[in-house]
């Protein structure tokens, strides 16, 4: 059993439903209440991604490259595009929580 302040490591899945319809060209494509799986990404899925810019600042364009190689069902460039900000944010916490170093998220839980 994990203390709430433990944080998680090795974490290869997590996943979150989202709160609106992804709409693209007047066609649900994903309804509210789907989850979405978000896999930890590798190395070589990170190319051509400014990982500093992605975690300092959850920055659209770099999440537009990230999530079509690591969501199940695959958000596509056109499903970002149109997402909820809310679920955007959600996708983008995610994706945050991947790249940062164990060291990190350790440090921001240690209680005072």
């Amino acid at each position: 059993m994990t203390d709430q302040n433990t944080v998680t490591t090795g974490k290869r899945f997590s996943s979150f439903k989202l709160d609106a319809d992804i709409t693209v060209n007047d066609q649900v494509v994903h309804p509210a209440g789907t989850e979405i799986q978000v896999r930890r990404p590798g190395a070589g899925e990170l190319r051509g991604v400014d990982i500093s810019a992605t975690i300092s600042r959850c920055d659209y364009t770099q999440i537009e490259k990230i999530a079509p190689r690591i969501t199940m069902p695959i958000l596509h460039k056109e499903h970002i595009a149109v997402m909820d900000p809310a679920d955007f944010v959600q996708l983008g916490g995610e994706i945050v929580d991947f790249l940062l170093p164990k060291a990190v998220k350790q440090a921001a839980f240690q209680p005072e």
